[in-house]
């Protein structure tokens, strides 16, 4: 370059500086230039960049150097480019704090399992497949013949062949309880439930004037004598029971029980809502409730603890056509359907076996999670090895509640056991959800923070600030 070039140009950008033989690297020359010309304003967000090939030629320098210094430059976070638009100053990237979320039963990334390209594969094979205007249209409540199938073909484990006819698909499982609740009681209606259940329960039965009573329960479930007692006491509309690892308390009631179930609802002419999301997670669990009392019991299972939580699909198990066409018209009243799009790709996943491939990583990828709980949390650990979550019980000295609340400060998010209550009791304990920390890095540094803070008392997390 000639001395004359040692000196800015006045048609050159006001940014640039003199480029010096012994400034070193012209192309750090450049980037420094942009990050000082950011810093004091004389560039803001949104000022669009000389062309590179335009630069280079004020610059006398060649087209190589022009494009390191913008690369560095994005490496720094000073600019963005916007494709044939051109490269321009970017807005300051705010750095926040990242929760690590304890809280969420989302099923873990499996290792190995490439989902986008699964995800591309498989919107593929239904827009091959299907009339893209009948992807985007209204369609019949409870699910098209083929979506029945892929749920028949998902329950088949738990029952072995069903008659697709008889499963109604549904968005969530969420929907599918307030359907029902919806369908089989009256407002004023008792539902009976675990003390520890599913906050969703709560949430439906008090938006539509349920009164939810908790039965007695111990390391097995619900009691069935408390059951019994309860049933003649209260004449309920529903029984809800989470059966296999149950949330948040993990606990699979055991074959036996189910059976002692399936005989009482018979007895008391009672119906059991079995909402089983984790029965396919878990490690030889017991046949489902359904199987011992098929016309007491409304069987719900869900791909959103299996799959994604982006799968809002539910599969509902209702033997008769009746039963079957008032939970239909109750599901109508606030969910006209499941979104087309969605139920074409579940169906695809669960007809071609990618379903089966996903979960397998899942189980196995929750499996390897729990383990890690198991050596972090030692004594404390009170999982069953698989699913997704472990309920932990905690020492004398912290409350649920403040515990939680401990945990929120130091940036981690775990659910107090009164999230879950279903009576005016609790117990002190709280829920950690392994799934939805996608890194296991990230996920160990949680357990471990979450272990050195219950081994600290009160007193002294306080006396520390926080």
């Amino acid at each position: 370059m000639s001395q004359s070039k040692n000196i800015q140009d006045e048609n050159l950008p006001i940014w640039l500086p003199r480029l010096s033989v012994h400034g070193g690297p012209r192309f750090l020359q450049i980037a420094d230039a942009l990050q000082a010309a950011v810093a004091d304003g004389s560039l803001k967000p949104g000022d669009r960049l000389l062309p590179q090939r335009q630069l280079a030629a004020q610059l006398d320098v060649d087209l190589t150097t022009i494009t390191r210094a913008y690369d560095e430059a994005r490496r720094r976070n000073l600019l963005e480019g916007r494709g044939a638009r051109g490269t321009y100053v970017a807005a300051p990237k705010v750095e926040l704090i990242s929760i690590l979320d304890l809280s969420m039963n989302t099923p873990p990334p499996p290792e190995g399992v490439d989902f986008d390209d699964m995800l591309k594969q498989g919107l593929s094979q239904v827009l091959m497949r299907a009339d893209s205007e009948l992807l985007m249209t209204y369609h019949l409540t409870g699910g098209s013949d083929s979506n029945r199938k892929a749920g028949a073909k998902w329950l088949a484990p738990m029952f072995g062949h069903l008659d697709s006819g008889q499963v109604v698909v549904c968005p969530g499982a969420q929907a599918a309880i307030a359907a029902l609740i919806l369908a089989l009681t009256e407002p004023g209606d008792v539902i009976l439930a675990e003390p520890m259940s599913y906050p969703g329960l709560r949430a439906a039965a008090t938006q539509l004037g349920r009164h939810v009573i908790a039965v007695e329960a111990d390391e097995h479930g619900m009691v069935p004598e408390r059951f019994e007692e309860a049933c003649r006491q209260h004449k309920p509309g529903l029984v809800y029971l989470n059966p296999t690892l149950q949330n948040p308390t993990a606990v699979t009631m055991p074959e036996r029980r189910r059976k002692e179930f399936a005989s009482i609802a018979k007895r008391c002419n009672v119906r059991i809502v079995e909402d089983d999301p984790y029965w396919l997670l878990a490690d030889g669990p017991p046949p489902p409730i359904a199987r011992f009392a098929p016309e007491q019991v409304y069987y719900i299972s869900t791909l959103s603890k299996c799959l994604t939580p982006g799968l809002r699909i539910a599969f509902v198990l209702i033997r008769d056509p009746h039963e079957r066409e008032r939970f239909l018209a109750a599901l109508r009243s606030f969910a006209l359907m499941v979104a087309p799009l969605t139920a074409a790709l579940a169906t695809q996943w669960i007809l071609d076996g990618s379903a089966d491939g996903l979960m397998e990583g899942v189980r196995n990828e929750a499996r390897l999670r729990h383990r890690m709980a198991r050596d972090i949390l030692a004594g404390r650990y009170s999982g069953a090895g698989d699913g997704l979550h472990v309920w932990l019980e905690l020492p004398a000295y912290w409350n649920s509640s403040q515990l939680a609340h401990a945990a929120d400060s130091e940036g981690i998010a775990v659910t107090p056991a009164e999230a879950f209550a279903t009576g005016n009791g609790s117990v002190n304990a709280i829920r950690i959800s392994l799934g939805s920390i996608k890194d296991r890095g990230r996920l160990l540094a949680g357990l471990q923070r979450l272990s050195h803070l219950l081994a600290r008392r009160p007193e002294s997390f306080s006396a520390a600030g926080v």
